[in-house]
């Protein structure tokens, strides 16, 4: 055989070889389809919580004690709305009232503290105090 019939054969071995090595490779890649599914946020109001409710005794107003608990995705700030009411179960035909509280500077998995200072509160009830909702802002 003349050296020119070798090398096409000697291409062909070495093209068939190269296909078997990466054809699955290539096979591989495009089956995994990139990028790993991400995980769907969490709702800012899984991270905090109230931690304890007592009535201010110069004042009369009740103070809520809120803790927050600091993301993986990064340091942010909570702003938290705390809710104030005379039993657990909200009554569907009154409003209770609200306060804002914002806890800054939450690094991830750090836990920071802040009070909701809420209205002033009538002398023979016990206040129920709750989260009514919360949002999370990454810092910049």
């Amino acid at each position: 055989m003349s050296a020119l019939k070798w090398q096409g054969w000697l291409v062909g071995l070495v093209t068939v070889a190269g296909m078997l090595v990466f054809a699955p490779l290539a096979l591989y890649v495009w089956a995994s389809g990139g990028d790993p599914p991400q995980a769907p946020p969490r709702a800012a109001a899984e991270d905090v919580r109230v931690t304890g409710c007592r009535i201010d005794p110069a004042s009369r107003r009740v103070v809520a004690a809120v803790e927050a608990t600091g993301r993986a995705e990064g340091p942010g700030a909570y702003v938290v709305t705390v809710e104030f009411r005379d039993r657990a179960e909200a009554d569907p035909a009154g409003r209770a009232a609200q306060a804002l509280v914002r806890i800054p500077g939450v690094a991830p998995g750090a836990t920071e503290y802040g009070e909701a200072v809420g209205p002033v509160w009538p002398v023979a009830t016990v206040p129920w105090c709750g989260v009514a909702g919360a949002e999370f802002a990454r810092a910049t």
